[in-house]
């Protein structure tokens, strides 16, 4: 029952009692019963921006930018937020603390009070979040990203009176809010938004931009709206098992629905949405709970659990803040776990229950780091512990996809799997996914199209299992372990073409990709390699027979790779010509995500012209080649170069953009 009161928190105290079989009191606890944070969970505060009536001899006017706006205000006060705040020109004055109303015409005057008075310090707290939308022009200018309100101007390499999008990151996460997401509508010009465009990546927040930095970003007349706002607004309402209520589903539909609309409407060249999130794993945050799944729901509930087992009593705190605002406070077993976390904080202090967190823009998590080290400490000679102090294994929900022949996406389902995390240092961390032991058939059938005579002939292999890369290695891990101590030869610790700390490192050789291994192995105390060609196909396929881990074919929306091909009865895609954030698209069986696309990856072997002789027990084949293997094909290949049991080859010390790699881990 509650009763009582807490004298520092409106809060009561919580009696939980526990039975036995007989019926009759075993135990009871009183918790602290914190009812105002149970009853509005997680905060939401929103800026929304949108700008038609630019000065003709800076940018050119608009149409629907302030109609955009207008629309996502709307719709964030359906959704019930906290606090929305719109500016545009003719919307009402917002209303301050204390003094006169800030005048909500959007010049840079007005944005830059708002934003420093309301932002000047912390109001917002563990599991709130920040929403900033921007509708207009913006443009880069010398490796810096500008949002452009109604007074700007641009002249050469002067810019007057405009936002720069990292000043308004700082302030927004000066708001102590657990997430920030920008929505960048920035780069509309001539029909479209801006000329030379802007970046989405932004370190520490959820970055959605309308289109890439060399595109432009349409505005559709029979839609009355810019297409990447149209696309988002559809996205974020869809019901059921369509919802695109995280991150990672909203990334993947408007990769597709926004240059589907510009082909539609005749806006070419279509335009691509370019989403960045810090850290990655944020991929999978609940952007609107009102469309959450259940799925989404208890793997929020599964983590809180597991990290309050793990005495890791803020990150539980955080998971059962957010499912609870997913569940809108109707799940009480998530409202019992959250009292007794706080119970429990209460009791410890602050100080016990801190959990250290990753910094932002490194490609990191703010989730509980368990190492391969603690993964591994009960196996070490002479070690005898009782069951009870086994470490307990971090576990990752993932959705895997299935596509029809059409490359229609016809069934999705929700996995889980446990990982272990490698800390390289500065908030740069290295999961791996456990790969079980299994059989499978290498090399592909003679009716496989695109199959090439290396891949004869199917044979039978036997895999002992191991630890492999959740992703790709990332030009942030590349980086961390590119400034640990030689082992045989330098490293340049930013090689690759295509910057972006998420992004997959490339351009680099086999060799160097052996000394990442070496140098890791002899920091970490663990045994790191390149995965050998067939585990890399083993691991690839996770008990799929198809020519691609998701089904018979292949598409843009599953995979990056040159999709103005196509495979079987796929439609044609984008070719995005470049790099892809890792995690992009969805995962395969076990929980690898870009086996197929973004970057070839490395494998231990020597090239072979075919299976003949070739080892049944997953080891690496080996001879006196110049030639190493890759797999799993790139952003820059066709559709067949991508399947599973597609092999090819480069020298050893041959470096280009579309080459990364990925490591197994071979210690217990």
């Amino acid at each position: 029952g509650l009763g009582g009161s807490h004298p520092q928190t409106s809060a009561s105290s919580l009696h939980l009692l526990g039975f036995d079989t007989n019926g009759q009191v075993a135990y009871t606890e009183s918790c602290i019963f914190c009812c105002d944070v149970i009853r509005r969970m997680a905060r939401n505060w929103a800026i929304c921006i949108g700008i038609n009536n630019y000065n003709p001899r800076n940018f050119t006017p608009l149409k629907y930018a302030r109609q955009d706006a207008e629309r996502v205000s709307a719709f964030f006060q359906e959704m019930n937020f906290d606090k929305v705040y719109l500016f545009t020109d003719g919307s009402s004055p917002i209303s301050a603390d204390q003094g006169p109303p800030y005048p909500s015409e959007p010049t840079h005057g007005n944005l830059v009070t708002f934003l420093s008075d309301r932002f000047a310090r912390p109001f917002l707290s563990t599991g709130d979040n920040v929403w900033f939308f921007f509708a207009g022009h913006g443009e880069r200018h010398n490796s810096k990203d500008y949002l452009m309100p109604k007074d700007a101007n641009a002249r050469g390499d002067k810019v007057i009176s405009a936002l720069q999008v990292d000043e308004v990151r700082d302030w927004l996460l000066n708001s102590g809010a657990d997430n920030v997401v920008l929505l960048l509508d920035a780069c509309r010009n001539e029909g479209g938004r801006g000329s030379t465009g802007i970046s989405a990546e932004q370190p520490g927040v959820i970055t959605m931009s309308s289109c890439n930095p060399s595109e432009k970003a349409w505005e559709i007349n029979e839609l009355e709206q810019g297409a990447f706002t149209y696309a988002l607004l559809e996205a974020l309402q869809l019901p059921g098992d369509q919802s695109c209520a995280t991150v990672e589903r909203l990334s993947a539909y408007l990769k597709h629905r926004v240059p589907n609309l510009c082909q539609r409407y005749g806006k070419m060249p279509a335009q691509t949405p370019r989403i960045s999130v810090d850290p990655i794993e944020k991929q999978h945050f609940i952007l609107i709970p009102q469309f959450a799944r259940q799925a989404d729901i208890e793997k929020l509930k599964t983590d809180g659990f597991r990290f309050a087992f793990n005495n890791q009593l803020r990150l539980a705190e955080k998971m059962f803040i957010r499912a609870n605002a997913a569940a809108q406070g109707k799940d009480t077993e998530i409202l019992v776990a959250y009292a007794k976390v706080l119970n429990q904080i209460e009791r410890m202090g602050v100080s016990a229950a801190t959990t250290p967190t990753a910094q932002p823009g490194q490609g990191g998590a703010t989730a509980e780091t368990v190492s391969v080290q603690d993964a591994a400490q009960d196996d070490r000679a002479g070690t005898q512990k009782p069951e009870t102090t086994k470490p307990s294994l971090p576990t990752f929900e993932f959705e895997v996809v299935t596509v029809n022949a059409k490359g229609e996406i016809s069934q999705r389902k929700q996995k889980r799997t446990e990982y272990v995390r490698e800390d390289l240092g500065n908030g740069v961390y290295l999961d791996l996914v456990q790969i079980p032991e299994g059989t499978f058939r290498m090399g592909s059938p003679e009716s496989e199209a695109g199959r090439d005579d290396d891949e004869e002939p199917q044979h039978e292999v036997r895999i002992s299992g191991f630890w492999m890369g959740k992703y790709p290695v990332t030009q942030a891990q590349w980086r961390s372990v590119a400034a640990l101590p030689q082992v045989e030869r330098d490293l340049d610790p930013d090689p690759s073409k295509f910057k972006g700390n998420s992004r997959p490192v490339e351009s680099v050789s086999w060799e160097e990709a052996v000394e990442f291994c070496q140098r890791l192995s002899q920091h970490t105390g663990h045994e790191y390699r390149l995965p050998n060609e067939a585990e890399w196909e083993y691991a690839c396929r996770a008990g799929a027979a198809t020519p691609f881990h998701f089904g018979e074919t292949i598409t843009d929306r599953v995979a990056n790779f040159d999709a103005t091909l196509t495979y079987g009865d796929a439609p044609e895609g984008e070719y995005r010509q470049e790099t892809t954030d890792v995690g992009s698209f969805p995962a395969n069986g076990f929980g690898l995500y870009d086996m197929h696309g973004n970057v070839w990856e490395w494998c231990a072997d020597d090239w072979h012209e075919n299976y003949e002789g070739a080892p049944t027990d997953g080891s690496a084949w080996l001879s006196s080649g110049s030639e190493k293997m890759v797999r799993g094909g790139s952003w820059d290949d066709f559709p067949y170069g991508c399947r599973s049991a597609n092999r090819y080859r480069y020298a050893r010390d041959f470096q280009y953009n579309y080459l990364g790699f990925r490591v197994v881990c071979a210690s217990s």
